[in-house]
């Protein structure tokens, strides 16, 4: 298949409401301005690096080797996604984005450094959780500096809720993780909450708080760096699953 078709493919998503079953979607695809780079990319290595759930033949490459599976949800422009995937060459990686500007950076740093282990999904993270993952197939979800939707019009945009939490459980490993990392303190707060109500996952800090140090393999991402510049404190909520 054209590279063109398949990445055609991973963009065609259902609208919001055209389920049969009504979703809010804790995105907005926004597209944004592609530089040349991105789309040489996008047409190079989406056939190597990508997966679609529209097209079932690629899962062959989702098949993952026997090392500890890692996926992470929304991961910007990649580039400490792919920091991870080349630091750790033991660990395979599942990368998800909707919005193609940072498909197409990550597409290119990954091609340029030759990484092996490392696959992206440009689909709905719910949509792929629940259509193409295994249960009890991950050893860790990273979910780092996820859109907190500030008004409170817009909490129920917010990704990290009951259900979500439930469908991690039933994904990821008994003694995977559950990482996630935000700048903005009351979604932190909330994220804790959240967690300490679900079912199956206890905090991974020693004194048993809902809030880790940052580890040492977790690259600083560009939002994290912004945060720092205006002064922001940054939350790492590590736990894990039972």
């Amino acid at each position: 298949m054209k590279a063109d078709m398949t990445l055609a493919a991973a963009q065609d998503l259902p609208l919001e409401g055209t389920d049969k079953t009504f979703r809010i979607r804790s995105f907005i695809r926004r597209q944004g301005r592609m530089t040349v780079a991105q789309k040489k990319a996008l047409e190079v290595f989406w056939p190597r690096y990508g997966l679609s759930l529209q097209n079932p033949m690629m899962e062959n490459a989702l098949i993952p080797r026997g090392v500890p599976l890692v996926l992470e949800i929304g991961f910007g422009n990649g580039d400490s996604l792919v920091a991870m995937a080349e630091a750790h060459p033991e660990y395979d990686y599942i990368g998800i984005e909707v919005h193609l500007p940072g498909v197409g950076h990550l597409l290119h740093r990954a091609g340029e450094l030759n990484l092996q282990n490392l696959k992206v999904y440009a689909d709905d993270a719910i949509d792929v959780l629940q259509q193409a993952v295994k249960d009890q197939s991950l050893d860790r979800v990273q979910l780092f500096f996820p859109d907190p939707w500030h008004k409170k019009r817009h909490h129920k945009r917010r990704i990290v809720n009951a259900d979500f939490l439930s469908l991690l459980h039933q994904k990821i490993k008994p003694g995977g993780q559950f990482h996630v990392a935000t700048d903005w303190k009351p979604y932190a707060l909330q994220i804790a909450e959240t967690l300490k109500a679900a079912p199956g996952f206890t905090p991974s800090a020693p004194d048993g708080s809902p809030f880790s140090e940052r580890p040492h393999d977790r690259p600083i991402t560009k939002f994290e760096h912004r945060g720092q510049r205006l002064g922001h404190g940054v939350w790492d909520l590590i736990w894990t699953r039972q």
